[in-house]
């Protein structure tokens, strides 16, 4: 089976998922005296760098778990768009590809990194492939689904965290809030005038 047979399958199984409750409201507020807690974080880059999350302080940020053979996969496009739109006035779009759902994301890093360059020419940051639920979950998403204030286990990919410039998470959006939506775009411009 190819990539795109195996796209066509996920995006079956994702109709399925949507028709069948599949949303997930975003919920909570932040929680007090997690600020900063964000650049507590060290990541690996797609490229196997080590970058601390600290890197990005006060820059409102963006971050993304995606998988490349989801039915959500075009949203790649709307994120280009995004970056390419708030990246000067403080934007930085954080993609963590996962392969929890579906084997949605089966590759390894150098394809993770191939199928985003020749498919969708991203420009923002492509981190290695990670956990983002269950036993071996990402300390940063055990922190961001438990204990940002937007709590709850993630449902899908392409699920997405609002981070201020302080390093607060302000947001969550599901999976179906299209990057270039008016509710991720409203938030953004909202966290971009706030600093």
């Amino acid at each position: 089976m190819d990539w795109s047979d195996r796209l066509k399958l996920s995006t079956a199984s994702l109709a399925f998922k949507a028709k069948h409750a599949l949303r997930k409201k975003p919920r909570g507020k932040p929680a007090s005296g997690a600020a900063g807690r964000i650049y507590d974080f060290s990541m690996t880059t797609n490229a196997g760098e080590k970058r601390p999350l600290a890197a990005y302080k006060g820059r409102v940020l963006l971050l993304v778990n995606t998988a490349s053979l989801c039915g959500f996969t075009p949203q790649y496009d709307g994120l280009n768009a995004l970056d390419r739109r708030y990246r000067a006035r403080g934007l930085s779009i954080l993609a963590f590809p996962c392969n929890d759902f579906g084997s949605q994301e089966p590759g390894s890093d150098a394809q993770i990194r191939e199928f985003c360059r020749s498919r969708y020419s991203i420009g923002f940051d492509l981190f290695s492939k990670i956990s983002v639920r269950g036993p071996a979950i990402h300390p940063l998403y055990r922190f961001l689904t438990a204990e940002s204030g937007f709590d709850g286990e993630i449902g899908w990919n392409f699920e997405k965290f609002l981070v201020d410039r302080e390093g607060r998470v302000i947001a969550r959006f599901a999976s179906e809030d299209a990057p270039k939506g008016k509710a991720i775009v409203a938030a953004v411009e909202k966290a971009l005038a706030a600093g």
